[in-house]
């Protein structure tokens, strides 16, 4: 089922960040899908979401889909077809008037990319001074406009001591959810030296510190790209419980409902902006284009995503992992690290029991 679709509304951006997964510049913005194959492409989706029951969620990202002058006109327009939109932006062209055009577009949540707790380590990350000045305002103009939004923070070696801070300054701004995501070396963040990225002790590390903060149930948390998190936090959770009364925990012990780790081409697709699918944003396999073929014949009938859609195709460690239905490893850092995407995951430490 399609649960998630990105599209890349624009190539478009008026930041330059170290760690983004574009590789285009703005003299390709060109190339866009223009207004009429954008409608195309919601009818698509329309169409796809009512074959098998409900309707996805549309995520305008980017770029900056800001940039794009039409944007509204599409965002209202998915809405009226019963997808629910969502916005994925920097947050930097959100101000009073334009926080409003978003609470009327049928926007059901905003997501605001914030890469430090203070403006030394966020501004370090977007490549341009007061960037982070910019989204907390765009932020506080959401709030005041009762716009519903999240944060959104990619953990590299220059923020991860920032992890803590992180979550109180969410908490403080009126976050609803703060959204964790994990490098992938792809576009910019290929550009990332070794020695700047988190290794895959760091990363167990992080997971587990993430896992703690989880369970005290002060905002919701989700991790991106970090699939082996459904693994520790499943791990941490079991841990906790020895400690804790089993009739007071239900279920499996201390650990909420969720999803698989890695999603890319099972209930999560990415579309460009010049309508080529990927399987997400990340993964730089291409499925087909929607302007040559239609989103659910890529969806239901590709043969790349029927591979990845199938756990017992996994290689490595990661084929014979005893978590491999609930993880799966990340395609796309496997892919980046080896050319193939059913590899194992290069940054998880862990050993798989093979009793």
């Amino acid at each position: 089922m399609l649960r998630l679709l990105f599209w890349e509304t624009t190539i478009r951006c008026n930041l330059s960040c170290a760690h983004c997964r574009r590789v285009e510049g703005d003299e390709t913005a060109a190339s866009d899908m223009t207004t009429e194959q954008s409608i195309g492409l919601v009818d698509q989706l329309a169409e796809l979401g009512s074959g098998q029951g409900f309707m996805p969620i549309l995520v305008f990202s980017g770029g900056e889909p800001l940039c794009r002058s039409d944007i509204f006109e599409i965002i209202e327009y998915a809405d009226s077809k019963g997808i629910k939109p969502a916005l994925a932006t920097n947050g930097t062209m959100i101000d009073d008037a334009m926080a409003k055009r978003i609470k009327n577009s049928g926007i059901q949540r905003v997501s605001v990319s914030l890469d430090g707790a203070t403006g030394e380590v966020h501004n370090k990350l977007r490549l341009q001074e007061g960037s982070f000045e910019a989204a907390l305002e765009g932020i506080g103009n959401l709030r005041r406009n009762d716009v519903p939004f999240q944060i959104n923070v990619t953990i590299t070696k220059y923020n991860a001591h920032q992890l803590d801070d992180m979550f109180e300054l969410a908490k403080s701004l009126g976050a609803v959810a703060v959204h964790i995501f994990m490098l992938v070396p792809v576009g910019c963040g290929e550009e990332f030296a070794e020695e700047d990225m988190l290794d895959s002790g760091e990363y167990e590390d992080m997971m587990v510190e993430i896992a703690k903060v989880e369970r005290k149930d002060e905002i919701e948390i989700k991790v991106t790209c970090g699939p082996h998190y459904e693994r520790v936090s499943r791990q941490e959770a079991i841990a906790s419980a020895k400690q804790t009364r089993p009739a007071a925990m239900g279920g499996h012990p201390g650990h909420k409902a969720m999803s698989k780790g890695c999603l890319a081409g099972l209930g999560v697709i990415f579309v460009g902006h010049q309508g080529d699918v990927f399987p997400c944003g990340y993964l730089p396999v291409n499925c087909g284009n929607v302007l040559e073929q239609p989103l659910e014949d890529i969806w239901y009938n590709n043969k790349e995503l029927a591979t990845m859609r199938n756990p017992e195709k996994l290689e490595g460690k990661c084929g014979v992992c005893e978590y491999k239905k609930v993880c799966g490893g990340c395609r796309a850092r496997a892919f980046s690290a080896t050319g193939n995407y059913m590899g194992e995951e290069p940054f998880c430490k862990y050993i798989p029991n093979q009793k």
